[in-house]
This record gives structure tokens, sequence and C-alpha cells, in this order.
């Protein structure tokens, strides 16, 4: 973290606001460039759905591991300690999707805009970069990690962070990195689209790709997730959206044709 006298910048957040700095950017070019009129309508979302998105993981978060917050062994006053690393990102979409959704529709019946379809096709490839940097936020936590690996790649995790039954292994899988790393050649393969498909596509392609990729890099990670059947929870909730997104994907190829 970086102090400035009694002002305390945790890397987590850092990279956070970073991201979002990042998305709203690439955003506001891919959004103004087709639809010229629109001159900052992506800044004034972002002002509902980025605090929306926040709150979205959070809550994903301790909704999906309560034993952190709640009971004995839990503490109420770390649930707003978000520097510490804990945004479930399927809560941040589907919060902040809202968000957006709302304050685009709010802006949309005071001026002339396009459906918030383009909207979402213009933002999606940002969301993913936004997502690539708040990863790096996990490497400053020495956290969501994955099986001990001892390649030249591998990752060196102190002892005092190693899980219980892992602490004579030094080096781990970078798995923050590998997702890292796929959000950023989906984002580009996205922006490589551009208007090839009908408006919604590009953001149901974004869901899909993402959701592909977790599942597998899911299954490396060693933090504490509840299991059902040998699949973390996770999984289920990428192979759930993933379907879904696959399936709103045809659908609209179909109503275009």
């Amino acid at each position: 973290m970086i102090e400035f006298g009694p002002v305390t910048i945790h890397y987590y957040a850092l990279c956070i606001i970073v991201g979002v700095a990042l998305a709203i950017w690439i955003s506001h070019r891919r959004f103004s460039a087709a639809f010229p009129e629109t001159d900052g309508v992506v800044s004034d979302v972002a002002v509902i759905a980025v605090p929306s998105g926040v709150i979205g993981g959070r809550l994903y978060h301790v909704i999906t591991t309560p034993e952190k917050y709640f009971g004995a062994q839990g503490s109420l006053i770390d649930i707003f300690k978000i520097w510490q690393g804990g945004l479930g990102i399927w809560g941040a979409i589907a919060l902040g999707a809202l968000g957006a959704f709302l304050s685009y529709q709010r802006i949309r019946s005071r001026q002339n805009l396009p459906s918030f379809k383009y909207f979402a096709d213009a933002v999606a490839p940002g969301l993913l970069v936004a997502q690539a940097v708040g990863r790096i936020g996990n490497w400053f936590n020495g956290e969501l990690f994955g099986r001990p690996l001892t390649t030249w790649w591998g990752l060196s995790i102190p002892e005092n962070l190693r899980p219980v039954g892992y602490l004579e292994f030094k080096t781990f899988h970078p798995t923050f990195a590998y997702e890292a790393l796929w959000c950023i050649a989906v984002a580009i393969t996205l922006m490589s689209l551009k208007d090839r498909f009908a408006p919604g596509s590009i953001f149901a392609l974004y869901v899909l790709g993402y959701c592909v990729g977790r599942f597998f890099i899911e299954a490396l990670r060693l933090d504490f997730a509840h299991e059902f059947g040998g699949l973390r929870l996770n999984q289920y909730v990428a192979l759930f959206l993933g379907c879904a997104a696959l399936i709103t994907f045809a659908r609209i190829q179909r109503s275009r044709r």
C-alpha cells in the first residue's frame, strides 16, 4: 500500500480504480465513434454503474462465503474491507449491468440515444480490460493463486499466505494472471469483430468468452469455495451463465436473419 500522511491507498483498490478508468475510456471511444452524438454518455452512466458493480461484487462474495462475516468465527466489520479483496465478478456484472441499464434509460428519455444493446456492445471489451487490471490486485494481496507449480512461471507465495496442507510448497499457479491474460485476449477478439453481428451479440460473447476461461481457471484455484459434485460453486455459475449467453447469442442471430 501507498501512504500519503494520513491517507492510505491500497494496491488492490488502486488496481480497481485504474481498471475502471480504462474501461470508461475504452467504452467512450467505442460508443462515441459509432454514435458521435452520445459524447459524455458513458461517463454519465458510469456514475451509477460503477458503484452498483462494486456493491454487487461485494454482495456476491459475502453471500457465497458467509462464514467469513457471520457467526462466531466471522466479523461483520470485515464486510466493508473491500481493499482486502473479495469482489465476485458475477455480482459485479449483474448489479453493474442493472445500474447501467437504468441510468442509460433515464438519459435516453431526455436524449435521442440508440438502443441499450449498442451501449452494452460498446462497453464489453472495456469491462474485460478492467477485470484484467483488477486481477493484478490479487497479486499484491497474495491471493487467488492455484495448485503447486514448479515451472519457471510458478508464483512464489510467502509461507504465511499458503493454505493449510501446502506449507511445504513454494511456488503455485498464478491463476489471477491466467485470468487477466484470458480477459485481454477475449477483449481483443471482441474489438476485432466490430459490426459483424447484430446488436447485443458482442455483450453475449463477452459473457460466454469469460465464462469459458473462468470455468477452467477456477478448477486450478486453492482458495476456499463451496463444492458440489467435484465442482466449485463458481464453476457452476460459469456453466449456467455461459449456456445462457450462448443461447442469447444464437437467438439474436436468428432474429437478425
